[in-house]
């Protein structure tokens, strides 16, 4: 079973005062938490052993949100950040959880959206298991000097990553999904905090792009990268979410619909699901997948 962490602690506090009363990641992107649509990554990947990490006096909301997985077909823990010391501590705190696997971060505020992104985690994962070190993934941005960047050679090799740079060498962004071999604890232990005093997830992608074990996969035109740490970023990634509801008529990031797919519960659970979740149009659409998932059976 693969095992899955997803970052969703931080203050919010370029979100305040949305913030004040609710984690960031619980905030509504269109109709659904914006925990969900990492959550639907791992499930459609195939990641069913998932660790929570928030803040200490958010994880009873989390619960409510998400329970223990029960719902989904999955197996959900949580486990606290005290403080937000860096994306790579988030290796530290679930070291116990990974228990020398290799394993998979999404950070709890990022929204990914494509046809065959979960192939593409698939892929990923195969190449962890086999003990091929690190994939992450990098998308292109106008605006690179805000993220972690990766530089490639002209065979599209990543040569340097380097975070916030002043003068970026690409407009190529590491994206908020990471896949690591069982070494990953090991190497954040190593690590030595940045200028900001924190655990840099760029400073541990550095480690392996050193040891030649670092695979860089470009995610081009047909995908969607989100990332949500301000009121307008928040905003887009709604309009893109109701967006392509409405006009497809089907739901990003319905945790129901993804494990009904995958066979992770059945249609009555579904239906349970629904039923508990009153009359709204998530559970309507929640009714509609377990009726037609019947209908195949």
């Amino acid at each position: 079973m693969s095992k899955g962490i997803i970052l969703a602690g931080g203050t919010g506090s370029r979100l305040r005062p949305a913030t004040l009363p609710v984690s960031k990641q619980l905030l509504p992107i269109y109709d659904k938490p914006l925990i969900y649509y990492p959550v639907s990554v791992f499930l459609s990947a195939g990641v069913t052993d998932i660790l929570i990490i928030t803040k200490p006096d958010e994880m009873e909301l989390f619960k409510r949100v998400l329970g223990h997985g029960e719902g989904f077909g999955t197996k959900i823990q949580y486990a606290a950040q005290p403080q937000p010391n860096g994306l790579a501590e988030a290796f530290l705190i679930g070291e116990k959880f990974i228990d020398g696997q290799p394993s998979a971060l999404i950070l709890g505020d990022n929204i990914f959206y494509g046809e065959g992104i979960s192939e593409l985690c698939a892929s990923a994962m195969a190449r962890t298991k086999a003990g091929a070190g690190a994939t992450v993934f990098a998308y292109e941005v106008r605006d690179p000097q805000r993220y972690g960047v990766v530089s490639f050679d002209a065979t599209m090799k990543a040569l340097t990553i380097e975070e916030k740079p002043l003068e970026p060498k690409s407009n190529w962004a590491v994206t908020g999904l990471y896949f690591y071999d069982k070494h990953v604890c090991a190497l954040a232990k190593a690590l030595k905090p940045s200028n900001r005093g924190e655990l840099e997830i760029t400073d541990l992608n550095r480690l392996y792009l050193e040891q030649g074990n670092l695979h860089v996969e470009k995610l081009g035109r047909g995908f969607a990268w989100l990332d949500t740490g301000t009121f307008d970023s928040l905003h887009e990634a709604s309009s893109f979410v109701r967006t392509i509801e409405l006009r497809q008529g089907t739901k990003i990031g319905c945790l129901e619909e993804i494990a009904l797919k995958r066979k992770l519960i059945t249609p009555e659970q579904a239906e349970a699901n629904a039923v508990a979740m009153g009359k709204n149009e998530y559970a309507d659409y929640v009714l509609k997948c377990a009726r037609e998932m019947k209908n195949v059976r």
